[in-house]
Formats: structure tokens, C-alpha cells, sequence
């Protein structure tokens, strides 16, 4: 027997882009069917963003243990329960969980079917005992991990972001493939809790960030214990009699009791039946315009399974908000202008300590655009808050054009997650450099740093041979 419904929105996936367009709809009085297969709240709340910065805390603390002989604190023995630690991570996801819940969202209207969907045809999306016909369908069924093509990885036992918080035992010794920001937050946080790590990447570790500021968090880490093989090429993988092995081309063989790969994601369109709906797509995922439309009119694509424009799941709530504005707020014409999703000013993170965050473009992507820049930067090791905290490491880099058009940033050091809001701001906002070096910061903080780096801008034409004159001169009559 199937049900049948003929419905306003059809949504595949309970992930946050498919959570926030079905709670706008349904709020706004709109009928709505939502399919989830898997756990609601998806890929961040369950194997990612959430347990990854709870096992990340607990690694804090450890290493707290480890580090207080600078501030008098007498370092004490590190003793870690790693099933208390399991523990924790879970009753993190469990605490967070009913806001994402199938009762919340059944609250607020939605129709939740827990089953596999699929299109039918253009407009129908089926399960195994539910039929849909919506006049719009959102497609938001996210990412999964993926495996690089290195010899001998599919014929050996390896974690992934989606089993690493439940595995049995703490990892004695964790190789991991992939120096990005997973293997970057994985890879700490387990050595910090007493497990030896050693990552390995065929590229640079953190190579999309400004050099200078990948290489202040790979020293921080390398400080702490962590070990980094990259770049180097892997030749084989393989299982032994006590976990993993992995050899390098230089000749080098690592082993370890467990292994993590961290070197992507992939999107999950194998199971949707595209084809049927006439809905492009390829191996980057599903093919989209700047306000989510796919090839199908009545079709739309949001957070990680939309090509080159996912991987973070603040893109996917952003995606969301454009969705609902465009379907409900505004004429379609205007929509069209007004709603697009492109996210050409999108901050992201690497919560590592120190973290690394930036936002728009690196200097190597401006200056390849064309733009004649400025590289402004401050260092934390100016920084009367950073150096009385002992974490002066790292400083703000901000892009600008000669005009004091801002561009891009990066700020590596402690709390650069929040930071790289106030530069997030004024960018959305229109605001040059300008702006930035004029706020006024409560002292200490670290951003005071933004607001040093910004002032550098002015430095030559403030304190150059013209001012010193004009100085000079306006003395004669005070």
C-alpha cells in the first residue's frame, strides 16, 4: 500500500540545508514532506562539526594537564578514559539532538517519512512506501567520506569522520591520510588524549591557506608531538598482523594500530535516480545556478551535494535562508537578483589550537584575478592579550585592493574563528579598510589585531615626509 501526497516542498535530507528549508516552509504555513533514511541532523551533528569539536574539548583539557608550567602550574599526570571521552561526545549529540528531531520538525507540520527517496520523474519522488508530487523538490542529501585511489586502501581496515568517534579502543597510534582540516582537528585532539599520531598527504598540509599561517599551526603541532609526511607520495597500503602499514615511495614504511582517512568528500547522488528527473550532475556533484536551480526548473540543490558550492555546513544554512527567500519573499524576477546563493564571502575554520580561519580570497587567488594588493597584517606577538596568555603565535593577514577595497583574510591564533567575523561583517557590509581601522576595541583583546592590521594601510601616508611636514607646520599656531 502507498501513500500518496501532492505537497508545496518535497525535501531529500535531514541534514542542516534540508533541516532549515523544511522548518522555514512549514512555519510559513506550506506543506512539506521531508525523507531521511539515515540520523536526523546529518553528516555535522552525528560524524562531523558536532562530536569533532566535543572530542576537540576534550583534548584541551588533556593537554592543559600537560602545559601549565609556563603559567607556575605544575604539569600533573595525564590519565584519559576513553570511554568517558566517548561518553562525552555522545551526550554532546544526544544534548543537541532534539532540536534536529523528527518530533520537532512533525511539530512545526512537516510530514517526516524515515525511508530512502528517489525520483520517479521530474516532479515525483518516491520511497519504498511513499509516493510525493511537489511543485518543488530540494535536494539536499550531503556528502560522505571518501577514499583517494592509493594501492592497497580498499583492501585494508580504515576509520573515517563517520566511525572514529565510536571505535572500541583508543587509538594506540593513528596514521592518517588527508593533512587537511579534519586530519588537522582528528589528529591533535587524539594526540593530545596519548595517542601517537603521524599524517601523511601527497600535497602540502593546509595548502589553500596562506603559507605563513599553515605554517605557524603544522609548527604548533609538530611542537606538541604530532609527526607530518607531506608532501610525499604513498606507494602502498596495507593491513598487518597488529594494524596498518603505509609505504612511501622515499622508501619510508609507517605503522600504526589504526587508520583515519581524512582526504575528502564525495556527494551522495548514487541512490537519488537523477536521471529520471532530468537533473544533471557529475562526480563534483549536482550541476546548479546561483540561486540552487538545477536542470530540472522545479528542482533545487543545497549544501554539500550542490558542485562547488557545499563542504560547510554554515554554506548549507546560507543556501537554506536564499531558498526561502527566493520561494516565499520575493517575486520570482526579483528572486532571481536578489536570492542568489553564491558564497564567494564565506568564512570557514579549522579548529585546531592555534585555529585558522579565513574568508574570501587568498593573496595568491587575487593577485591570479588581477587585483593590484596590499597584504596588511599584525602580529599576536604585538598583541598585550596574546603575549599575557602565552599564545602570541600567528596574526591577521587581511587583502585589500590600493583602493582599501577589502578582499579576503586569514587569521591564524587562539579564538581566529570569531575573529574573522568582524572581517566577515565588512565585507557582507560594503565596509573598506577604512572602517575596520577605525572601531574602537576593548583592551586586551586579539581583536585588536584586525584593527592593527587594517591601520597599517595608513601607516606611510599617516607618518610619511608629507604629514611630518604638515605636523610641522599646524605646531606653529597650538
Amino acid at each position: 500500500m502507498t501513500t500518496k501526497y501532492d505537497v508545496d516542498l518535497c525535501i531529500i535530507g535531514a541534514g542542516s540545508g534540508g533541516l532549515s528549508v523544511a522548518a522555514g516552509a512549514a512555519q510559513l504555513g506550506r506543506s512539506v514532506v521531508l525523507f531521511e533514511a539515515a540520523e536526523m541532523g546529518g553528516d555535522c551533528l552525528n560524524h562531523g562539526c558536532v562530536p569533532s569539536k566535543a572530542l576537540i574539548a576534550a583534548g584541551k583539557h588533556a593537554h592543559a594537564m600537560k602545559s601549565g608550567a609556563a603559567f607556575g602550574v605544575k604539569p600533573a599526570e595525564l590519565k584519559v578514559d576513553f570511554e568517558a571521552v566517548k561518553a562525552h561526545v555522545q551526550g554532546i549529540i544526544d544534548h543537541i539532538a532534539p532540536v534536529d528531531s523528527q518530533e520537532r520538525f512533525e511539530g512545526f507540520g512537516c510530514t517526516v517519512i524515515r525511508e530512502y527517496a528517489s525520483f520517479k520523474d521530474e516532479r515525483t519522488v518516491v520511497s519504498a512506501t511513499t509516493e510525493v508530487r511537489a511543485k518543488r523538490i530540494i535536494v539536499a542529501t550531503g556528502s560522505r567520506a571518501s577514499a583517494p585511489p592509493i594501492p592497497g586502501l580498499a583492501d585494508t581496515p580504515y576509520l573515517t569522520n563517520e566511525d572514529i568517534f565510536s571505535v572500541p579502543k583508543q587509538p594506540k597510534h593513528l596514521l592518517i591520510i588527508g593533512a587537511g582540516p579534519i586530519g588537522i582537528e582528528l589528529g591533535q585532539a587524539f594526540h593530545r588524549m596519548g595517542t601517537k599520531v603521524e599524517i601523511v598527504d601527497i600535497a602540502a598540509p593546509l595548502g589553500r591557506s596562506e603559507p605563513e599561517h599553515a605554517k605557524v599551526l603544522v609548527n604548533a603541532l609538530e611542537a606538541e608531538g604530532v609527526t607530518f609526511h607531506a608532501p610525499v607520495k604513498t606507494k602502498l597500503i596495507r593491513k598487518t598482523k597488529t594494524g596498518v602499514a603505509i609505504d612511501l615511495e622515499d622508501g619510508t614504511t609507517l605503522t600504526g594500530s589504526h587508520l583515519l582517512v581524512a582526504a575528502g568528500r564525495a556527494p551522495n547522488v548514487s541512490k537519488l535516480n537523477l536521471e529520471a528527473a532530468d537533473v544533471k550532475y557529475d562526480r563534483r556533484g549536482i550541476e546548479t545556478d546561483d540561486n540552487l536551480r538545477t536542470s530540472n526548473p522545479r528542482v533545487y540543490a543545497v549544501g554539500d551535494v550542490a558542485a562547488g558550492r557545499g563542504g560547510l555546513t554554515h554554506a548549507a544554512g546560507f543556501h537554506a535562508g536564499q531558498i526561502i527567500k527566493a520561494f516565499y519573499f520575493m517575486p520570482p524576477p526579483l528572486g532571481k537578483f536578489m536570492a542568489k546563493a553564491t558564497t564567494d564571502i564565506m568564512p570557514a575554520a579549522i579548529y585546531s589550537e592555534p585555529e585558522l580561519a579565513s574568508i574570501g580570497l587568498s593573496a595568491k587567488e587575487a593577485r591570479e584575478a588581477g587585483h593590484d594588493i596590499r597584504e596588511l597584517t599584525a602580529g599576536f606577538d604585538h598583541n598585550d592579550r596574546a603575549i599575557a596568555e602565552r599564545t602570541d603565535a600567528g596574526g591577521v593577514k587581511i587583502i585589500a585592493t590600493k583602493k582599501g577595497k577589502i578582499l579576503g583574510a586569514s587569521i591564524v591564533g587562539e579564538g581566529a574563528g570569531d575573529l574573522i567575523q568582524m572581517i566577515s561583517v565588512a565585507m557582507k557590509g560594503g565596509v573598506k579598510i577604512s572602517g575596520l581601522a577605525q572601531i574602537i576595541s576593548p583592551y586586551p583583546t586579539r581583536g585588536e589585531a584586525v584593527k592593527r592590521a587594517a591601520g597599517s594601510f595608513y601607516t606611510e601616508a599617516v607618518f610619511g615626509p608629507k604629514s611630518k611636514k604638515l605636523a610641522a607646520f599646524n605646531t606653529r599656531f597650538h
